[in-house]
């Protein structure tokens, strides 16, 4: 039954051939596009892994409901308060309101790689008639450093420098461009309605992203001086062992305090919405390209039962079942799926492999480049060779099924010469 199975495709080669054509084109395509897809979002998500805090905890937030403030304004005497507009908005704390229990619970949380505890203000800084307001962050520098990869982006000076001494500030390049600073210059910096007070530039950094690099960081002490607000913070980034854990860790800690937690995969959601949406499409085009190799093997399966129904007449003649025939076609479209599978995974493959070699540009303003990133994870080839022969198998069933119906004497009756 096998050999007269290859006889069967051999003597069609060009539909044989085109139909093998599809169910390769639709591997060699499910891998390079998976692979690129893949890789693209598993470098985005090591950036942000890498590049930030796994959890972080802020000051409470709580949203203001109709009767939050009856007693602040009428108090507590009051009956019934009705209000013609009723109250809305967050009711913000501005601080963490016990930040050393939050420390001895980090510290004893082995899951808890390293933290960092921070005081976040809007600044003006000017140098001259040139300003810029800003997001200004407290920090301790060593702390910082292991918990996001800012120190490695300084590009002029050093980040350890913002502790070494008072009134020190690195500033983005962004930042740096717009006021005309210069690495070891000072330059004014404002919070709320205090008076202006002068930082000296000892460090520049570069992301690549503009909006990162408008913002500033000093010394955790000299920001909560500027902002009168001795021994506070506002928010506690923490990394994590293993990021996996951040969504379970942040909703157990949400249970035990009233701060805002966030994971880091919920801070970026959006993200996971275009990851998402990049599955989806790459699903989409593949299912496409499958959808018509599997239209491909139908037709011409289907035309070779129409051609074959009097070597199917006279096998069925001589003592074969119906199993056989089934097993005669059903065979012809198992081979073409599994060589065009087995070829386009081959292809995909060594295509992947050179768009690896292939380099792309780094950030607008960068100098660096580096290659792009192309997934080579076996469930990638295991999932379009599943695609593939099973394609093939469901295009397929119905001509096969259809050839082990028939009985000699229907095809007699049909006329078949």
């Amino acid at each position: 039954m096998i050999s007269l199975a290859l006889k069967y495709l051999v003597s069609r080669k060009r539909q044989s051939l085109f139909t093998l054509l599809g169910i390769f084109l639709g591997a060699a395509g499910y891998v390079t596009i998976s692979g690129f897809f893949v890789g693209f979002q598993r470098y985005i998500i090591d950036q942000l892994v890498n590049s930030s805090a796994h959890v972080f905890i802020q000051y409470r937030q709580d949203l203001l409901e109709t009767h939050s403030l009856d007693e602040a304004f009428f108090g507590s005497d009051m009956g019934h308060v009705f209000w013609s507009a009723r109250p809305s908005g967050r009711e913000d704390y501005a601080r963490i309101e016990n930040p050393m229990s939050w420390y001895d619970r980090l510290d004893s949380d082995p899951r808890v790689a390293a933290y960092s505890p921070q005081m976040t203000v809007a600044g003006l800084l000017s140098k001259s008639r040139a300003s810029a307001s800003v997001t200004l962050t407290g920090c301790i520098p060593e702390k910082q450093s292991k918990v996001n990869d800012l120190a490695s982006k300084i590009v002029e000076g050093s980040f350890s420098d913002i502790g070494s001494g008072g009134n020190r500030i690195v500033v983005g390049r962004e930042l740096q461009r717009q006021l005309g600073v210069e690495l070891s210059q000072n330059i004014n910096v404002t919070v709320g309605s205090g008076t202006p007070t002068p930082f000296k530039v000892v460090g520049i950094y570069e992301s690549g992203n503009r909006n990162s690099d408008l913002q500033a960081f000093g010394a955790l002490a000299d920001v909560q001086k500027l902002d009168n607000a001795a021994n506070r913070i506002n928010e506690i980034d923490v990394k994590l062992k293993d990021y996996n854990q951040a969504g379970e860790v942040a909703r157990n800690w949400s249970k035990m305090s009233p701060e805002k937690i966030e994971s880091w995969d919920t801070r970026n959601s959006n993200f996971f919405s275009i990851i998402n949406l990049q599955t989806l499409m790459r699903y989409v085009i593949v299912g496409v390209v499958m959808l018509v190799a599997g239209f491909g093997i139908y037709n011409v399966l289907m035309m070779t039962v129409n051609q074959k129904m009097k070597d199917v007449a006279i096998l069925q003649a001589i003592g074969y079942q119906a199993k056989d025939i089934l097993f005669l076609f059903l065979f012809q479209g198992l081979l073409l799926g599994v060589s065009g599978a087995l070829s386009g995974i081959l292809v995909g493959y060594l295509v992947c492999r050179y768009l690896q070699t292939l380099t792309m540009a780094g950030p607008p303003g960068s100098t660096t480049s580096e290659h792009l990133h192309i997934a080579l994870n076996f469930g990638i080839y295991s999932q379009a060779a599943v695609l593939a022969i099973a394609a093939s198998i469901f295009a397929s069933f119905l001509p096969s099924r259809a050839a082990s119906k028939l009985t000699p004497i229907e095809i007699i009756r049909g006329g078949v010469e």
